[in-house]
């Protein structure tokens, strides 16, 4: 745990410097929708496909879709009563294990075939704040060229009551290592908030800023993203 609160303490004032970087460096915005629909198969299994714009690792902006087979570990009392009023009950798990299939397309370029597995960790602390860090590898083939990549992302959030409604803000932030560069490339800035609506649908509007040093020198790019996760299971209640 020691080792986590020392990486909250660079997390937090990296995110508060993000304001900074716009003023420095200002330039268009990009807009990244992104739609996730989830569906619970039993209580250790959850399948769900991804679609969405995105501009990860440097990319140009590209198009990304495909499945993934989520596996948990048994929840804890800690996590579920802090992540009580999220509609993503994977955070209730201290402990996921995901492998995927991605097809990402971009004009005037070749398509991509990516396969990525990821494992992310949930850890509750003090104050109701959850704490998770996701470590995921994409293995990818592209005009028969084979690259990798690692990224890490850390994640802080906390649940806010306005009356009835909850709301839950959170910062992240996600450092990425290509194999093409040989160097950690990319650093990824997050501010978001989860909007829940009802039991099964949640907005997550946020705020990007990527540094990117692969292709480019301190190549900054900022956007707004909007994703709408639709959470579904077969179970019975």
């Amino acid at each position: 745990m020691k080792i986590y609160l020392r990486r909250i303490s660079w997390l937090a004032p990296a995110v508060l410097l993000v304001p900074f970087s716009i003023s420095l460096h200002a330039q268009s915005v990009d807009f990244l929708p992104e739609v996730d629909p989830y569906l619970t198969v039993n209580p250790m299994v959850r399948f769900y496909f991804q679609a969405k714009d995105d501009r990860e690792g440097g990319d140009p902006t590209q198009a990304t879709l495909g499945p993934s087979v989520q596996f948990y570990l048994k929840p804890l009392v800690k996590l579920k009563k802090i992540a009580a009023f999220d509609l993503d009950d994977s955070k209730h798990r201290p402990m996921v294990f995901e492998i995927g299939y991605r097809y990402i397309t971009a004009p005037d370029t070749a398509s991509k075939d990516r396969l990525l597995t990821a494992v992310t960790f949930h850890f509750p602390l003090k104050y109701s704040v959850l704490i998770t860090d996701r470590n995921r590898a994409d293995l990818d083939w592209k005009a028969g060229t084979f690259y990798w990549r690692y990224r890490n992302k850390l994640t802080l959030e906390r649940t806010f009551a306005i009356h009835s409604y909850h709301l839950i803000p959170y910062v992240a932030a996600e450092p990425y290592y290509e194999s093409q560069y040989g160097k950690w490339s990319t650093t990824s800035l997050y501010a978001g908030c989860l909007l829940p609506v009802g039991k099964h649908v949640q907005f997550n509007p946020y705020y990007e800023h990527d540094n990117n040093t692969g292709k480019h020198l301190n190549q900054q790019v900022n956007s707004i993203g909007l994703e709408l996760n639709l959470y579904f299971s077969i179970l019975k209640n």
